[in-house]
């Protein structure tokens, strides 16, 4: 099913069962809503599930879900998919996120909302990419990336947080320093999780966005990008 408003320029190939939202528009040569490539993938029903207002560029694939996990990829609202781009199977993908060119995400990843993919990175199984986080270009994640923290690098590895798209998108001036503070407890100041997230009890309690990057990190199955 594919919403209103949509534009599906020539050459496009949607499958599915797919669902796509309104206001999308979708370029040459893209693939949306194939099967996926996973070997063990037999033909079920699966499907992908896309919200509005998304730009899917040149040559972008999108594959459907897989029995092993919920059978869905889900993709939100207001992102850009650009040239050349892949989510792959049971992909979740959050709201406002950029994917630039060459940039991709293997099975089972959840990106949350706000986050950009730089040119040619690349995030491995399972992983979990938090909220306004940055993935530099070239980055090559196989660890969970909380919220605010920009990668770099090949694995990718913490360089800083992400204070200018906290700027962009209105995060006050105190709430910024916050986060660099959580920062450097995490990544700066040789302590464990526990005894870093403990340090954090007081900025936590003022500030949203810390107690955010603590209960991502208290919920990361991998272990986080260090």
């Amino acid at each position: 099913m594919i919403g209103d408003d949509c534009i599906i320029e020539s050459h496009v190939v949607v499958k599915g069962p797919s669902t796509i939202g309104s206001g999308n528009h979708i370029f040459q040569f893209a693939s949306v809503g194939e099967a996926c490539q996973d070997k063990k993938y037999n033909n079920e029903p699966t499907t992908l599930i896309m919200g509005d207002n998304n730009v899917i560029r040149e040559c972008a694939t999108i594959h459907r879900g897989t029995i092993q996990d919920q059978g869905v990829t889900k993709i939100g609202s207001n992102n850009l998919f650009m040239a050349y781009t892949h989510v792959a199977h049971d992909a979740v993908i959050g709201d406002n996120v950029i994917f630039a060119n060459n940039a991709s995400v293997a099975g089972h990843v959840h990106v949350g909302d706000w986050v950009i993919l730089g040119g040619n990175s690349g995030v491995h199984q399972f992983c979990k990419i938090g909220d306004h986080a940055f993935i530099g270009m070239y980055s090559g994640v196989n660890k969970d990336v909380p919220p605010f923290v920009t990668t770099i690098g090949m694995p990718a590895g913490p360089a800083a947080i992400n204070k200018e798209g906290m700027k962009r998108r209105g995060f006050e001036s105190d709430e910024i320093m916050a986060v660099r503070r959580a920062y450097k407890a995490f990544y700066r100041k040789s302590l464990g999780v526990d005894e870093a997230i403990s340090s954090l009890s007081e900025d936590a309690a003022k500030h949203p966005a810390v107690q955010t990057m603590i209960d991502f990190v208290k919920g990361s199955e991998r272990g986080i990008v260090r």
